[in-house]
């Protein structure tokens, strides 16, 4: 059960993820990029992330949901920026020289999410990864797919499409679509 990782000091510097590796998953394993909000560990699978990024000029949109952090111009693309901890209910945290932006594919869409630090790309293999537990799924969180067992803690798996359903793209849309107009 080892864990192979691999650095990313090209993705603080705004490289693609998923171009710097093979496939992301195979029948027994899959690629996740790990990263930090407050004391834990979160993991989203290398093929929804497009880059990541260093934080930069955030446009705040006035009355848009607390979560909607505001838009980001990235290479003439206006995307919508996501606070994950705002989206989560956790306590705000300080921006660092460790915060980035993570831009996603979610959907047919583009967005980005705001995360404390990004750690690794992991390579798990299935039997590392557990179900929620029912408990935690019954909560309304079904964007929690699992937890994947490291050597010294848990990562929880997230699911970006179902953390960003379509309720939460339009809002997204509206907000993108409000700075344009």
């Amino acid at each position: 059960m080892s864990t192979a990782t691999q650095e990313l000091p090209a993705q603080a510097q705004g490289v693609s993820v998923a171009s710097q590796t093979g496939l992301a998953a195979t029948a027994d394993s899959m690629q996740l990029v790990s990263f930090n909000l407050g004391e834990e560990t979160y993991g989203i699978e290398i093929t929804k992330i497009r880059e990541i990024i260093l934080m930069g000029q955030i446009t705040q949109i006035p009355e848009t949901p607390h979560y909607i952090k505001g838009l980001i111009n990235l290479r003439s693309t206006v995307i919508p920026v996501i606070d994950l901890r705002a989206r989560f209910g956790l306590a705000g945290g300080d921006q660092t020289d460790e915060s980035r932006i993570m831009v996603l594919n979610v959907g047919n869409r583009t967005i980005g999410i705001v995360v404390d630090a990004v750690s690794e790309v992991l390579r798990v293999s299935g039997d590392q990864i557990s179900e929620a537990p029912p408990t935690v799924a019954s909560l309304g969180n079904e964007y929690m797919t699992g937890l994947v067992r490291l050597k010294e803690q848990l990562l929880i798996l997230l699911d970006v499409d179902k953390l960003f359903g379509e309720e939460r793209l339009a809002e997204m849309d509206e907000a993108a679509g409000a700075a344009v107009a």
